[in-house]
């Protein structure tokens, strides 16, 4: 029978217990089935005893483990511990198990993570701080142990402001200067309202838009349980049972003045957004007509970028290849199917990101009926630069990713080596970081199997790197 070691750990969210603890278990050689993990207060096992605090060999383990770690480490699954700790027993022996896609738990960890920092990105959206006598305070119910994770977000967000958050277990406090914690709070200890909450609802029903309704897809992003505590819910119902007359009035009114083209423009100008949304429109238009270089005369078209306009992460590719001419939009030919695959095995959702081209027209030989593919010149990257200064300065990512060498010689104004920058963050004029790593296209080159299933891999890990990146700077 082995003898079980008892952990105990300060908190729920307590990663450097956890790492500290783990870190001498392994190196003393006890199993992940010796190990009893608690937090301080709760059950305890009687037949546990107190886990060893000696040193053996130490061994290293990589980057990307210690980034799951911290988020899975604040998910409520109370068997988080061992499961990161039987991941680091196997690490020990093997430092490449995280690669291993099929394996059931390296499966489980992801889909954790995944859960955790979707319930951060909650939080951050969807915290409502109501004034009280010159404070503003905030309720909010996390799923999971975020509250500490997610902190230093509202810190730098609102840091002239004193506010408080309160949760159910967890509330922290800011003075201007000083964080601090206290116990739980009910969402009767929470405030009603505030005399500012008459202009939040008024600008959430100016800013509503009947003709981008997607009642699916917005409980989705915003469940229910969510709504007590935001103010501009109690408009939602309302809103949206008068959405579609809204919407024909909407298009109604404009095709009336100048026609169906220009209602569906003006539809589109109404988006939230306001002076963003037109301001990328217009740069998008005048995109369509671009001459800068000679590509225009035989393409079919401008491909420009699309995505949220407030996206955090920019992607940023060589140029369109055969399909994107003619469809009109990027990465949808085979190197997208790719890229479409290693963002969703890397917990990216494409809808969240801004992608486009350092080369806006397709560049081309053509042999019999196919076009094949041509490299962009340094003259042509040079015309291209104009848009993708433009992009990137309206749409301010945290990161921007230059997939291929062409992309990384637009962004930072010279040739690089891939091998030499890749997984590293370049600071960029004007703000954000650029990370360089390997165009999709390179992995459908790639003739061996095994080299080709390498590659996908670390294509995988380095957007991983970049999403945590873009998480940690956004706080």
């Amino acid at each position: 029978m082995i003898d079980a070691h008892r952990v105990t750990l300060a908190s729920e969210d307590d990663l450097e217990g956890w790492r500290e603890a783990a870190r001498d278990l392994a190196e003393a050689g006890v199993p992940p089935e010796a190990v009893v993990w608690r937090v301080e207060g709760g059950d305890d096992d009687l037949f546990a005893t107190e886990a060893p605090q000696c040193k053996g060999a130490s061994f290293p383990v990589p980057r990307q483990f210690i980034d799951l770690a911290k988020s899975v480490i604040c998910h409520s699954d109370p068997e988080r511990f061992a499961l990161l700790y039987t991941m680091l027993w196997r690490l020990r022996g093997d430092r490449y198990a995280l690669e291993d896609r099929t394996d059931p738990l390296v499966d489980r960890l992801e889909r954790l993570a995944k859960e955790v920092r979707r319930d951060v990105h909650k939080m951050h959206a969807f915290v409502r701080f109501r004034e009280i006598d010159g404070r503003f305070v905030a309720f909010f119910e996390p799923e999971h142990h975020i509250v500490r994770h997610t902190a230093g977000f509202f810190v730098r967000r609102f840091t002239s402001m004193r506010w408080s958050i309160l949760t159910p277990e967890l509330s922290i406090h800011w003075d201007g200067e000083r964080l601090s914690e206290a116990p739980g709070a009910t969402r009767a200890e929470a405030p009603t309202g505030d005399p500012l909450e008459a202009m939040w609802k008024t600008y959430f029903a100016s800013i509503f838009n009947p003709a981008r309704l997607k009642v699916g897809a917005m409980l989705k992003e915003m469940p229910k349980k969510y709504w007590r505590n935001m103010p501009e819910t109690s408009l939602v119902q309302p809103l949206i049972a008068g959405a579609r007359s809204r919407e024909l009035e909407m298009i109604d009114r404009a095709a009336a003045k100048a026609g169906l083209e220009h209602a569906l423009e003006t539809e589109r100008a109404v988006e939230p957004g306001g002076n963003l949304r037109k301001s990328w429109e217009e740069l998008f238009k005048e995109a369509r007509r671009c001459t800068r270089c000679d590509l225009y005369k035989h393409a079919t078209q401008t491909v420009f970028g699309e995505g949220p306009l407030d996206a955090g992460i920019m992607f940023v590719g060589e140029q369109p290849g055969d399909q994107e001419d003619l469809a009109g939009r990027p990465f949808v030919g085979p190197a997208g199917a790719v890229f479409d695959e290693a963002l969703e095995k890397a917990g990216i959702q494409r809808s969240e990101v801004y992608v486009t081209n350092a080369v806006k027209h397709f560049k081309f030989e053509q042999r019999g009926k196919k076009r094949i593919h041509s490299k962009p010149n340094a003259g042509e990257i040079e015309a291209c630069r104009w848009w993708i200064d433009h992009e990137r300065a309206l749409i301010r990512p945290l990161v921007t990713v230059a997939l291929g060498a062409t992309a990384a010689r637009s962004i930072l104004d010279k040739v690089v080596t891939i091998s030499r920058v890749r997984g590293s963050p370049i600071p960029l004029n004007g703000g954000g970081e650029c990370w360089v790593t390997v165009h999709p296209s390179f992995l459908l080159r790639i003739p061996e199997e095994d080299r080709r299933r390498e590659e996908r891999c670390k294509f995988v890990d380095d957007l991983k790197r970049i999403r945590n990146r873009a998480a940690e700077l956004a706080g």
